[in-house]
């Protein structure tokens, strides 16, 4: 016998059975009481009532609902929103692993003080960039709040805090290292090769070739500098022309790493590239994401050692292929982290029909700097100001 929540779903039950479901009125599990109840909350008629049901359901019910990973995503969400909070789920839904982390998100960028001194109480909160990003955003923060919120993102990176300008260098060791066991490693390169023989069999000849022209301005001059003064000539003898010494740019330690990955990169072939794209350093990974050769670029994604802060800077570069662009939605650990998606969104070389799937995931704000943003797709823009428009309007809807 199917459920309730399905004859309804199926517009099978009568308006009175549905009129007593609005109510909660129904001999039916609390638990799908208020699936049933959610899903109500959007009907035509009976919404008003829904939602109202909702707002004074009983505390130990809704309470258990907020806490079971196993509660529908539509539940879960509906909970979270915050138009609907209530301050005694949100511990709860803070930690339960399956509410959304975009949704979350959107919390934290309106939440009330009340509500911001439970975000920061909260363990995931804590452990999560996004979210603190968000409410590093929130006007509604007090002076204490603001500088918890900034304290807590400086303890996921403890380099912003490095002295003598080491910052960078510091950050970049925490963030590669350590990195995933030798085993797996290898096993997700042998995997990559066996995958892709025909492709790497196609481009066996072909050289690196970064795209962005940034080759020569990165590979340190390997010229020694001219003597100061010519040797001595004899006298009936005319000077002999020679180079005028060429004033050498000095290389920090930076550039200098930067330039060695770079002439390392250059003597692999394909093959070779795509191991260092799998196995290398960050440095060497931000400079394969740019190779010309899709398959080597590609292999960069799959890299067991990326990290997500790294894809986020990627997903903004205008210097890679757009394969790379279009890879980056496709794999499921990248879509949930919103600062990938907004960078996706945002970059004026992402295909358009790329941007355009991901625009549902765009928070208001976010939304409103893309209706702005002139580098950008027409399309992309028009459609990001209505969406803005769009949820501006729901919110004072909400709150009237």
């Amino acid at each position: 016998m199917p459920r309730m929540i399905d004859l309804i779903r199926a517009s099978a039950v009568p308006a009175t059975l549905m009129h007593s479901a609005a109510k909660g009125a129904l001999s039916v599990p609390p638990e799908e009481m208020i699936e049933i109840l959610v899903y109500l909350a959007d009907h035509k008629l009976f919404g008003e009532q829904a939602r109202l049901t909702l707002a004074s359901w009983d505390p130990g019910i809704s309470l258990a609902a907020a806490a079971d990973p196993q509660s529908p995503k539509e539940v879960l969400g509906y909970l979270v929103a915050p138009k609907n909070l209530r301050i005694a789920l949100i511990p709860s839904l803070l930690e339960n692993p399956s509410v959304a982390e975009l949704a979350l998100v959107a919390l934290a960028e309106s939440a009330s003080r009340e509500v911001a001194d439970l975000l920061l109480a909260s363990v995931r909160v804590g452990t999560s960039e996004s979210i603190l990003q968000a409410l590093s955003a929130n006007p509604n923060l007090s002076g204490i709040q603001s500088a918890t919120v900034s304290d807590k993102l400086a303890a996921l990176h403890p380099a912003l805090r490095a002295p003598d300008g080491q910052e960078e260098i510091l950050l970049d060791t925490m963030i590669s290292e350590p990195g995933p066991p030798e085993e797996v490693l290898d096993e997700g390169l042998m995997a990559y090769l066996t995958e892709h023989a025909d492709e790497i069999a196609a481009e066996v000849d072909k050289p690196f070739q970064p795209i962005g022209g940034f080759y020569e301005e990165l590979v340190p001059s390997t010229e020694e500098p001219l003597a100061e003064t010519a040797p001595e000539q004899p006298a009936t003898t005319a000077p002999t022309p020679h180079k005028a010494a060429v004033a050498k740019k000095p290389h920090t330690g930076l550039d200098q790493e930067r330039g060695s990955a770079l002439q390392k990169i250059a003597r692999l072939d394909i093959k070779g590239r795509i191991q260092l794209a799998m196995k290398g350093t960050k440095e060497e990974r931000s400079l394969l994401i740019r190779d010309g050769t899709k398959i080597v670029a590609l292999a960069v994604l799959d890299s067991p050692k990326i990290s997500d802060g790294e894809v986020e800077k990627i997903a903004g570069q205008k210097n890679v292929l757009e394969a790379v662009l279009r890879a980056i939605p496709m794999k499921r650990r990248f879509i949930k982290h919103y600062g990938i998606v907004r960078s996706l969104v945002a970059n004026p070389r992402t295909p358009l029909d790329v941007s355009l799937g991901l625009m549902k995931n765009i928070l208001v704000h976010d939304l409103k700097n893309l209706s702005g943003n002139k580098e950008i797709s027409e399309t992309v823009r028009k459609l990001a100001l209505k969406m803005f428009k769009q949820k501006m309007d729901s919110s004072k809807k909400s709150t009237d």
